[in-house]
């Protein structure tokens, strides 16, 4: 509510707040190039708002949705409540996460950031070149089935190579690949806890015992197998190994 009134503020050109800071809402400036140019005001307003949706969009264009879906996944399986929290868990999504995509966002800023910076490219040209490797990247990951699905939903039946999937088609095609290739790793993940579930409780049961939960006298053997495989080893190397290149 306090950003839309801010927004309000900035935009009315009636309010007299706006007029006695002296920066009006909606103003262009032609330059000597005859290109049109826009108040401070409002490439403030459009970096504020593009920080917003810039976390979003990272987290959406990373390895990070089936790093963390895959750990929740794993915490649920072992039956061990909040341990890891939920702190760790991004803790360690976000650093592997940092580890996959670092040869990516090295290419990036080496065909990009960098030559912007030195004022060798204007920030059009250093756009388009550094978002190449992270589409590509998410071109790898996605399934052809799904980009073809969300082509056809949008009516875009001429999409022949990769170069010509729009964005928006290739951001929502990612993201549900990324969702179904998580869920696949945590039903691996699950196998062999349920089956340590279904003994013991079949022990139990065997023994009388039916007033004893199955899932707190699984959990001591649930944890300790998964120690005794290294089991955190295996799950970050088959993690970052999924993502092929």
């Amino acid at each position: 509510m306090m950003r839309l009134m801010a927004i309000a503020l900035l935009l009315a050109p009636g309010f007299g707040f706006a007029e006695s800071v002296g920066l009006p809402a909606v103003s262009l400036q032609t330059n000597a190039e005859g290109q049109q140019e826009y108040t401070l005001s409002l490439q403030l307003l459009a970096l504020m708002t593009a920080l917003t949706l810039l976390p979003a969009m990272l987290l959406g264009m990373t390895a990070f949705t089936r790093i963390i879906i895959v750990l929740g996944i794993l915490r649920q399986a072992l039956g061990t409540g909040q341990a890891p929290s939920n702190q760790v868990l991004l803790s360690i999504a976000l650093f592997l996460t940092l580890f996959i995509m670092y040869p990516v966002l090295q290419v990036s800023y080496e065909q990009a950031v960098g030559p912007y910076l030195e004022g060798q490219m204007t920030f059009q040209v250093a756009l388009e070149k550094g978002f190449a490797p992270i589409r590509e990247f998410m071109l790898q990951q996605t399934r052809e089935a799904d980009i073809a699905m969300f082509a056809g939903i949008a009516g875009l039946d001429d999409i022949q190579r990769p170069e010509d999937v729009p964005f928006f088609v290739l951001m929502s095609s990612f993201l549900t690949s990324e969702l179904k290739t998580a869920f696949q790793i945590g039903f691996l993940l699950f196998i062999p806890f349920v089956v340590i579930d279904l003994v013991v409780a079949s022990v139990l049961m065997s023994l009388g015992m039916m007033m004893l939960s199955p899932m707190l006298v699984s959990l001591p053997f649930k944890i300790m197998l998964f120690v005794l495989v290294d089991g955190w080893v295996l799950l970050m190397g088959s993690l970052a190994a999924s993502f092929h290149s």
